[in-house]
């Protein structure tokens, strides 16, 4: 029951001083013991007469005392002293203790006497929700039939929707929308335009369910998170199949990167689904958090989003060099797969201080080329952390943008520092365009009138920009290996404008 639901009986005439109205209690208790924590469970409603007050001081210590052991709300009779102590309601206030003024003609015993059967009321409601969900799941019910069950139930209307906008249950307009506000919110449940969004369970927001439920319910929140419960109960259900599922994952990977023989690989690559002669791909994912000290390690939540992404369709197995997901390709192309990814990973982008990394292999068939696929995932995942997160295919691995991916950090910026600095100090202090000029001048394969046609410039004005950067950093541009030196430097910096 809620404070707010005890306040609208209007024969006991009771006034909020302090706190929200929106709190639940369970049950009453009623005590004037100075220190009554030892006697009290939590969640309840605790009504007092004031007989332990004899100064200001004791109203901090009482109420401390019964946030200490999880009370609900302070009931406050007035028969003791004729009123409610300010000092009580500050520290009410200071605690977040809802606190409710009890006229002096309202007796505890008359207030208990007709709060307790609608308590019991709202308990009988609960069990028998609880036995016919039980029911349900005894009888094979899946997500979509418990959801409507149990929303039907508490009269709610909605959606469970996906970290990155796919609609798992329900129905939702703009579920995208509705999935950047349950990432970004600062606490749940929230309210977002004409919805109630609440977490389900109690997982990381990038690989986690978002209930979206039609309508204002911040004031009804029980509702919310009994179905929320509901949803998460049957998500762990589905998660126990998962756990076996990328056993049997991690046990490809191991025994191809063992190069084990020919037809135990095709077995065990049948036993995640996928025929030796049907095309799949390779996804490593990885996903670290901004001081981030508790949680899922980066591979494991990097395979959470990833089996999200995809909608479920797979798992990923993580290991010490990120989560690999072996995933059927089924008439899709690996670009088509990679698009999917992007499109998901776009909207986890507005989680702040979350950075997904994904590689995915070419397209492969038969059970030896997993080790291929996984080495080539790897690397292009590697990529995607040098280039501060994203989705990155095979296809680009194989240019200089690998090389640069292996090298270290503060060595690529040394080398950048070291050939450009002469230049970006020249155009510091001449307000020139010397380093762009030669990102277009390389852009351009060293063309003079292509490059003054993109620069909108006399090509005489481009050949005295070349000469004054050789001059500067004594290098030549005619030459190949002067003009990989710079193409390379200018990586870190950016493309030409």
């Amino acid at each position: 029951m809620r404070i707010s639901d005890l306040l609208a009986i209007d024969e006991l005439r009771l006034t909020l001083l302090a706190g929200d109205p929106s709190r639940e209690f369970a049950t009453v208790h009623i005590t004037d013991l100075p220190e009554p924590g030892r006697y009290l469970s939590g969640g309840e409603l605790v009504l007092s007469g004031l007989m332990w007050w004899h100064e200001p001081g004791d109203s901090a210590r009482f109420v401390a005392a019964l946030v200490d052991a999880g009370v609900a709300a302070l009931g406050a009779g007035q028969a003791w002293l004729d009123h409610v102590p300010a000092d009580l309601v500050a520290a009410c206030e200071a605690a977040g203790l809802p606190l409710v003024e009890v006229p002096t003609e309202v007796s505890f015993r008359t207030l208990a006497e007709l709060v307790v059967p609608r308590l019991a009321g709202d308990v009988r409601d609960a069990l028998g929700r609880h036995r016919r969900l039980v029911a349900a799941i005894a009888e094979g019910a899946d997500l979509r039939e418990l959801f409507a069950l149990t929303a039907s139930e508490l009269g709610v209307t909605g959606a469970v929707l996906s970290a990155s906008g796919a609609v798992i249950v329900g129905a939702a307009r703009d579920p995208v929308r509705l999935a950047k506000a349950y990432l970004t919110a600062p606490r749940l449940p929230a309210r977002v335009g004409d919805h109630t969004i609440f977490a389900v369970g109690r997982g990381h927001r990038a690989a986690g369910w978002a209930l979206a439920c039609d309508g204002d319910l911040m004031g009804r929140a029980d509702l919310g998170y009994e179905l929320a419960s509901c949803v998460g109960l049957e998500r762990n259900r589905m998660e126990e199949g998962r756990r076996v599922e990328r056993r049997l994952t991690e046990q490809l990977i191991v025994a191809a990167l063992a190069e084990s023989d020919a037809a135990e690989l095709s077995a065990r690559l049948r036993t995640c689904g996928i025929d030796a002669a049907e095309p799949y791909a390779v996804v490593n994912a990885a996903a670290s958090r901004e001081g981030a000290t508790r949680g899922p390690d980066p591979a494991t939540l990097g395979g959470q989003i990833v089996e999200e992404l995809l909608g479920r369709e797979v798992v990923a197995a993580a290991g010490a060099d990120g989560a690999i997901a072996v995933v059927p390709l089924r008439e899709r192309t690996t670009a088509e797969l990679a698009d999917r990814l992007r499109e998901g990973a776009e909207v986890l982008a507005a989680l702040p201080g979350t950075r997904l990394c994904v590689g995915v292999s070419g397209a492969l068939t038969g059970a030896g080329a997993v080790k291929g696929g996984v080495e080539e995932a790897g690397h292009a995942r590697r990529l995607a952390e040098a280039r501060s997160g994203g989705v990155v295919t095979s296809d680009e691995i194989y240019t200089h943008a690998l090389l640069l991916a292996t090298v270290p950090g503060d060595v690529r910026r040394s080398f950048t520092a070291r050939l450009l600095s002469p230049l970006l100090d020249y155009d510091r202090g001449h307000q020139s365009e010397l380093v762009r000029t030669l990102g277009i001048f390389l852009d351009c394969a060293g063309s003079w009138n292509a490059c003054a046609e993109r620069l909108h410039v006399h090509v005489n004005t481009v050949r005295y920009r070349i000469r004054r950067i050789e001059e500067l950093t004594g290098r030549n541009l005619a030459t190949m290996a002067d003009r990989v030196d710079f193409f390379l430097a200018l990586r870190d910096t950016g493309p030409p404008r």
